[in-house]
C-alpha cells in the first residue's frame, strides 16, 4: 500500500505554486508523484445564477469545500484513489465530470489557502510558502484570467482590488508563519528545490535521514 508524503504548497495567487510543484515532480523522477489543487474544491454553486456566482468572494476560506478535501486526503493516505472534482472558472461552478487521482509516493497539495486551515496542515509532512513580489503576482494573475478564464481586464482588476488583495493580506500572507520553508522566486529557486527534494527523499528512505 502506498502512503503518500504530503507536501503543502501555499502562496498568493500568481506566486508560482504550480510552477514549483511541476519542478518538484520533474526532479523526483523514479517516484510516483500526484498534484492535488485546492482550486478544484471550490464549493458547488450550481444552484445559484451566474450573476450571483460572480459576486462570491472566492479568495475567502469559506469558498472551499474543505470537508471534501479532508475526506479525499484521508482516502489517498489510506492508499485508495479518489474522484477529484473538476471546477470551471468560466462558469464559476463544478462540472459534472470528475478526475480520478491515484495514490502516489508524493502528493503535492497546492493552493492559496492550504496552510490557513489547521485541519489541512495536520495532513502535511512538509509545508512550503511560495513568496513573490506583489506586482509580479498581479501581472501573472491578470494574464492568466484574461487568457485562460475568459475575463475582461476591468473585471479582473476589480476582482483583484475588491477580494484578491485584501484576502491575501488577511488570510494568505499570515499563513506564512506555518511554513517549514519559505521559497522566494518559486520554481526558479534551485537551492530551495534541492533542500525540499532532500527532505522528501529522506522521508521516503531514498536518501540520508
Amino acid at each position: 500500500m502506498i502512503t503518500p508524503v504530503v507536501i503543502g504548497l501555499a502562496g498568493g495567487s500568481g506566486s508560482g505554486k504550480t510552477t514549483l510543484a511541476l519542478r518538484i515532480a520533474h526532479e523526483l523522477r523514479g517516484e510516483s508523484v500526484a498534484v492535488l489543487s485546492h482550486d478544484a474544491y471550490y464549493l458547488d454553486r450550481s444552484d445559484l445564477s451566474m450573476e450571483e456566482r460572480v459576486k462570491i468572494n472566492y479568495d475567502h476560506p469559506s469558498a472551499f469545500d474543505n470537508e471534501l478535501v479532508l475526506t479525499h486526503l484521508e482516502t489517498l493516505l489510506a492508499g485508495e484513489a479518489i474522484e477529484r472534482p473538476v471546477y470551471s472558472f468560466v462558469e464559476h461552478t463544478r462540472e459534472k465530470a470528475t478526475l480520478r487521482l491515484e495514490p502516489a509516493h508524493v502528493l503535492l497539495f497546492e493552493g492559496i489557502l492550504v496552510l490557513e486551515s489547521e485541519k489541512l496542515r495536520s495532513k502535511m509532512d512538509a509545508r512550503i510558502f511560495v513568496d513573490c513580489d506583489e506586482d509580479e503576482r498581479l501581472i501573472r494573475r491578470l494574464r492568466r484570467d484574461i487568457r485562460d478564464r475568459g475575463r475582461e481586464v476591468d473585471a479582473a482588476v476589480k476582482q483583484y482590488l475588491k477580494t484578491v488583495k485584501p484576502m491575501h493580506q488577511q488570510f494568505v500572507e499570515p499563513s506564512k508563519r506555518y511554513a517549514d520553508l519559505i521559497v522566494p522566486r518559486g520554481g526558479h529557486n534551485q537551492v530551495a528545490i534541492e533542500l525540499m527534494l532532500d527532505h522528501v527523499r529522506a522521508i521516503l528512505g531514498r536518501g540520508k535521514a
